[in-house]
């Protein structure tokens, strides 16, 4: 059994470390606001740009003449999984989900005889994937010094992509992250960017006839790498409210643990001073009667 000096010190730490948690807990919460808040603002956008080029890419179907991010290589042999996690730990399994759901992915595709490339947007996806899969990784993006997500950094991520794609370094292209629904819940989430792919939405255009200047062709080829880059955009910003949506429920169980075991462990110390002070009574009252 700990003597009561242990059990004091553990007693002490713990209730530091609940400080910590329930401080990350509050730090959480207030980022989570803003982050949520950019989530569901880019939402609109994001689902009317995809509706509009649902639009274009129905119009042009799989003509010759279409853009290459459109209708692709021609082939599905390369695939590049874009892993997008948090830089920090501390969030629950969010990183973890998101792994897995890349990890899956990938032997999925191995287990087809395809060729996988990785590359990764943020440490703790590396890190998660980087024993198993290490010998795929073809790059790595650190967004370790941003402070807030902007669209700035949506696009140096798409220019990379879009670059290995010209360069014809894979074929199809799929980006993982995770959607904010709650506190408690994100759905970690696969979404291929390469060749585009828009599902085609019900809107109050469905009958209305466009006549497009230039041609639905070239208006592709100048709107499919900035819906890469706001899928992108949207992923990322998903992503930084999940985050927080994860830290802000980690901590808060943390907390609650630590409070716990702060309880227990103070009954464990009453009782165990309680037997310090009987056997000191008893062994008063065995030398009183032995005089």
């Amino acid at each position: 059994m700990p003597n009561l000096k242990d059990l004091k010190n553990r007693i002490e730490s713990v209730k530091s470390t609940r400080k910590i948690t329930k401080a990350m807990q509050m730090v959480a919460a207030a980022k989570l606001r803003r982050a949520q808040e950019a989530a569901e603002q880019s939402r609109p956008y994001a689902e009317r740009f995809n509706a509009v080029m649902a639009g274009l890419a129905a119009s042009v179907g799989g003509s010759d003449s279409a853009p290459r991010l459109l209708r692709g290589t021609g082939s599905e042999d390369v695939h590049l999984l874009v892993v997008m996690t948090a830089e920090r730990g501390l969030c629950g399994g969010f990183n973890a989900n998101i792994a897995k759901l890349a990890r899956a992915k990938a032997e999925e595709l191995r287990g087809k005889g395809k060729t996988v490339k990785i590359l990764t947007v943020g440490k703790k996806g590396r890190d998660a994937l980087k024993r198993d899969f290490g010998d795929l990784f073809v790059g790595h993006i650190d967004l370790s010094e941003v402070k807030r997500i902007g669209y700035a950094n949506a696009q140096d991520v798409a220019k990379d992509i879009l670059t290995r794609f010209d360069d014809g370094e894979f074929d199809v292209a799929t980006i993982f992250y995770s959607k904010f629904q709650n506190v408690v819940t994100q759905i970690p989430t696969a979404q291929q960017i390469i060749p585009a792919s828009f599902e085609e939405t019900e809107d109050d255009d469905s009958g209305a006839v466009f006549d497009y200047e230039p041609s639905e062709e070239a208006i592709l080829a100048e709107l499919l790498p900035k819906g890469v880059a706001t899928a992108i955009f949207s992923a990322l910003l998903e992503n930084g409210a999940s985050e927080q949506g994860a830290r802000m429920s980690a901590m808060d169980n943390a907390t609650r643990n630590a409070g716990e075991m702060i309880d227990k462990l103070t009954i464990q110390f009453n009782r165990s001073r309680q037997a310090v002070i009987t056997n000191e009574l008893i062994e008063i009252i065995s030398g009183a009667e032995a005089l």
